[in-house]
């Protein structure tokens, strides 16, 4: 009856001063750890994000920001279970709602079947064969880079291409590479970049990370982005474990940016060198071949020199051969050698009678006549002549053998002539 005084004795609280109690209450619980599973979630007029985490007895709202939900790799889903890392906070409208800041995927298991149904799916596509990749140009006019437009990531890229080559043209399109909008951001800037069609290499970059936040690499649009660039793709998302499928689809894959500004463009040092090598042993080739080239020219020059000196030996000593073999078949001198062979068998044969040695005389004399008459000179007496070549002495037999401008010597039955050819009929 006391207590009851008591009670009625404290004035009344106000609906404001009792919500104020039950959130001072509420402060031990301003960080806990909450496994559940997660159904209802749906976005807020601001882009905000509510929903209900339950298990087989309980259920308790949830809410999310906008910013918290920006830097999860991905948004919870209904029906999957995780752990919500948050603070219990009592609303005037006098609900009571876990404000999640943290989100702990704790059925990974299940994250990588789906991706690993997504690597079966594109491979069956053949999205992986070596064949379909591009090639890497060897010096490309410009690169572009997809990034975060502030961190060590893109000054480590910047920093190695402009090492290498100094005068690279770079183009960074800026990306959010970490937390639920990274998928639509990066397929958003490799859109734009095969929309200027500037670049010819382009670099996918980000600083590494766990699973969960390297997962939006692992998400489909990504890899379709990657797969429909008109531009050669580099990936180098700074992991050393797990290859992504971004990583799987890329035309080429490196682990670090360092190493992905060096795969992209040559060392211009080393380029300029290789030139001058190589225009080095250019001279040198050229100059070798000269010098054999002059001695050939030398030596050709040499053995026309002595053509002229041979082609006049070689023509002189045909034109003596021809005159012996003329001087031997000279019809005077066979007659020479007739007579004195008649005379010595006349001689015989006078000795043998008279009468034969008047008739062998006779026929003698018959076949002299006979035998001047056939010879060239009895020819040539009779009106004809021979044509010989004015340079070589050659005897000609037909008028093709000469040509126009050319000397010939006419031999006659009494001298010879010289003459040049007009015209040949």
């Amino acid at each position: 009856m006391i207590e009851s005084q008591s009670q009625q004795a404290r004035p009344p609280l106000t609906v404001t001063e009792l919500a104020f109690e039950i959130r001072r209450r509420l402060q031990p619980l301003a960080a806990v750890l909450v496994k559940g599973e997660v159904s209802g979630f749906r976005m807020t007029g601001k882009r905000n994000y509510s929903f209900a985490v339950r298990d087989r007895q309980s259920v308790i709202s949830a809410f999310l920001y906008a910013d918290d939900a920006r830097r999860f790799p991905m948004l919870p889903e209904d029906g999957q279970e995780y752990i919500l890392r948050g603070r219990i906070q009592f609303w005037p409208s006098g609900q009571l709602t876990l404000v999640v800041q943290e989100i702990q995927y704790d059925d990974v298991g299940k994250l990588r079947a789906q991706l690993e149904q997504l690597k079966h799916r594109l491979e069956a596509e053949g999205a992986f064969e070596a064949s379909r990749k591009r090639r890497i140009p060897f010096l490309p006019r410009r690169v572009a880079l997809i990034t975060s437009p502030t961190g060590a990531v893109i000054h480590d890229l910047q920093e190695t291409i402009l090492d290498r080559f100094p005068n690279m043209d770079i183009t960074v399109y800026p990306a959010v590479v970490q937390g639920v909008a990274s998928p639509g951001s990066v397929v958003m800037a490799l859109r734009r970049c095969n929309d200027d069609g500037q670049a010819d290499v382009v670099v996918i970059a980000r600083g590494g990370g766990s699973f969960e936040e390297l997962y939006a690499f692992n998400t489909e649009p990504v890899a379709r982005a990657i797969l429909a660039s008109r531009i050669p793709v580099v990936t180098a998302l700074g992991h050393t474990s797990d290859r992504t499928v971004a990583d799987m689809v890329a035309d080429a894959e490196c682990r670090t940016p360092t190493e992905a500004g060096a795969r992209v463009v040559p060392r211009k040092a080393d380029l300029v060198r290789q030139l001058d090598e190589r225009e080095a042993r250019l001279r040198r080739a050229l100059g070798t071949r000269l010098e054999r080239e002059a001695e050939r020219l030398a030596a050709r020059t040499e053995r026309l020199g002595r053509v002229p000196q041979a082609l006049t030996e070689r023509r002189t000593e045909r034109l003596r051969r021809f005159v012996n073999e003329l001087a031997r078949l000279r019809p005077t001198d066979q007659l020479q050698r007739r007579q004195r062979d008649l005379a010595e068998r006349g001689q015989r044969l006078q000795a043998a009678g008279g009468r034969a040695l008047q008739a062998a005389a006779q026929t003698l004399a018959d076949r002299e006549r006979r035998l001047a008459a056939l010879s060239p000179d009895g020819v040539l007496a009779r009106g004809y002549a021979l044509a010989l070549d004015g340079d070589s002495g050659r005897l000609l037999r037909a008028a093709s053998e000469t040509e126009p401008g050319r000397r010939v010597r006419v031999r006659l039955g009494r001298g010879a002539l010289r003459t040049l050819v007009e015209e040949i009929e």
